[in-house]
């Protein structure tokens, strides 16, 4: 089959995740389980850490025992500046637009929160859609019923037409599951059943062109 959409991850994928901003972001969800919900600070990080395990994230895990509203979540834990981490990326954009693929963000945060990343990257124009947490509500990554709800999104695409990148190793697993190509971006080599690995997203054209050649070829 040919390969038709690339499915892309943003925090720590879109940029290196030595940048620094989920880190920022983590900081901002300890402080709103500790100031919103009432949660004992010297109990936020082993209780954050459950929930993440349990539910796939930590806001997924906070709506279900706790029935916070995501919407205040989202716009809390992501109130950071941006534009002390990221910059301009005119390299990544002429590398992206070489390629003929629609182009999806997929995300666990929500959509305000990509498009101030995608702005002060430079890649505004480049995604056509993206698809954020409220769109996979009651679900997240990496619960197939999420990437489910993605294809359908994406107008009832098929998996096995869709190549999906990934930070996360336990989100690439279930993409593979459900018949995606798997990618992981991370420095180090650590997901040992994705299809293939690069250390960031400028490092794309070493597994895509090939990739891209073998199914025209076929």
């Amino acid at each position: 089959m040919t390969f038709t959409t690339l499915f892309i991850d943003l925090d720590d994928t879109i940029y290196p995740p030595e940048k620094g901003v989920w880190d920022a972001i983590g900081e901002k969800i300890n402080k709103y389980m500790e100031t919103r919900v009432g949660i004992d600070a010297s109990e936020v990080p082993v209780l954050r850490e459950s929930l993440y395990q349990t539910y796939g994230t930590t806001l997924r895990g906070l709506m279900l025992t706790c029935g916070i509203d995501p919407a205040d979540y989202l716009e809390f834990v992501h109130d950071i500046p941006l534009r002390e981490f990221l910059h301009p990326t005119p390299e990544l954009r002429a590398l992206l637009e070489r390629y003929p693929l629609r182009k999806i963000i997929l995300t666990n945060a929500d959509r305000n929160h990509a498009l101030r990343v995608l702005n002060i990257l430079e890649l505004n124009g480049i995604f056509e859609q993206i698809i954020d947490i409220m769109d996979m509500l009651p679900y997240c990554k990496p619960l197939p019923e999420a990437f489910q709800k993605a294809l359908e999104k994406a107008g009832n695409l098929r998996a096995e037409e869709c190549i999906y990148l990934d930070d996360n190793v336990a989100n690439l697993r279930t993409a593979k599951e459900l018949g995606f190509y798997t990618i992981h971006v991370y420095p180090e080599k650590n997901c040992t059943d994705c299809h293939a690995h690069i250390p960031y997203l400028q490092h794309l054209p070493q597994v895509l062109d090939p990739l891209l050649k073998e199914v025209n070829r076929s």
